[in-house]
């Protein structure tokens, strides 16, 4: 499921791709790093502010390409200083950015370190039932100029924020791509999106700083262990053994754990990287003293950090957390096996920062709206 604009995004050229155009246009080759330039480092919203560019030239560009295929809707911060973007495609689709901040001591929170949770998809189509992305099914794919757009708005936000001290750095330090859609589900426009963000002329953001989650797409993770830049590898996991992964994840009956077990451990073995596994803690469903003995034996197989996460609440669905006494037994299990793991706190619980709630909620009320507009006319 693909959109296809009036106009391809700037966001999804490379330099490559970029300067071809602009050579069968006519115009010399460095043109393309004068404009990425401005698009990536000097932060131009504008085809005006380009001004060392000739007019006709950026004249061409206004007719040829969209400038920036994301806006801002709305933004959301919580108590603890989670920031949430809803951001809108030109098809009026709806995604979600997320800003996590983590102070650290000694410095203001301007200075605090920051990782952008990235979407890839609108929506999801892999189920999983305790998600908020999937609940409407998936509508499409992002392009890799949407999904690139995303930190620039982040960028134009931090940078209101507080002055940048130097021009050409990003106004980040994580990328982590959790936020709505399975992203290897949309492998080539992700591959795109990351290497105009790792590269010099982009972003240039460092492939151990990004980190890519995935379910579980088994053939997918061995095509990323085969690819050079070595990115971060985050696996959903969420249950320890079939039979408890199958409730809950229903990508577990396509790529059970004797499948992904092993595609993981290609990954890790060509990259030399540490995987982390996401375990998403469920009152009654994933929670058990049993499931935290198999988590132990399978995070140390792998030599695998464990990221223990409360489940935040969603609207319309079930499930809860569980207590945070039951939480710490959990993950006590993992701690006397020397298994690196971390106990998430909750953040961004008061603004719906569980991925898609915000997009949810806000395309409901847009439907009301638009009813009650449509009941009005036709009266």
């Amino acid at each position: 499921m693909k959109f296809t604009p009036e106009k391809p995004p700037l966001t999804g050229e490379t330099l490559d791709s970029l300067t071809e155009r602009l050579r069968a246009q006519g115009e010399p080759a460095f043109r393309g790093k004068q404009i990425l330039e401005w698009l990536y480092k000097k932060r131009a919203r504008s085809w005006e502010q380009m001004t060392n560019l000739p007019k006709p030239l950026r004249s061409w560009l206004d007719e040829t390409f969209d400038l920036l295929p994301a806006s801002l809707v709305l933004k959301k911060q919580s108590e603890d200083v989670t920031d949430k973007l809803l951001l809108e495609l030109r098809d009026r689709s709806l995604i979600e950015t997320v800003i996590i901040r983590a102070p650290q001591e000694g410095v203001g929170l301007d200075h605090s370190r920051k990782t952008i949770c990235i979407s890839t998809q609108v929506g999801c189509a892999m189920g999983c039932v305790f998600c908020a992305s999937g609940l409407e099914g998936l509508k499409r794919d992002l392009s890799a100029g949407e999904i690139v757009a995303q930190l620039l708005q982040v960028c134009y936000r931090e940078d209101e924020r507080t002055p940048r001290a130097r021009a050409e750095l990003a106004s980040f330090d994580n990328i982590v791509v959790m936020g709505m859609g399975e992203p290897l589900a949309n492998y080539d426009a992700l591959l795109r999106a990351l290497h105009i963000v790792n590269a010099d002329w982009g972003l240039g953001v460092g492939a151990r700083r990004i980190t890519i989650s995935t379910s579980g797409l088994v053939p997918k993770i061995l095509k990323l262990a085969e690819e050079k830049l070595g990115f971060r590898l985050a696996i959903s996991l969420h249950g320890a053994t079939d039979e408890v992964r199958e409730k809950i994840m229903p990508v577990n009956k396509a790529f059970p754990l004797e499948k992904l077990i092993p595609a993981v451990r290609t990954f890790s073995e060509k990259h030399g990287r540490m995987v982390t596994l996401e375990f998403i803690l469920i009152d009654g469903v994933n929670d058990s003293l049993e499931q935290a003995q198999k988590l132990r034996d399978i995070a140390r197989d792998l030599h695998a950090h464990v990221n223990l996460i409360p489940y935040n609440t969603v609207e319309g669905l079930p499930w809860k957390r569980p207590s945070i006494t039951r939480q710490e037994r959990f993950a006590d299990i993992l701690r006397d096996a020397r298994v690196s793991v971390t106990l998430r706190r909750e953040k961004g619980h008061d603004i719906d920062a569980a991925c898609g709630q915000l997009r949810l909620k806000t395309e409901k009320e847009r439907l009301i709206g638009e009813s009650v507009v449509g009941e009005a006319v036709n009266r």
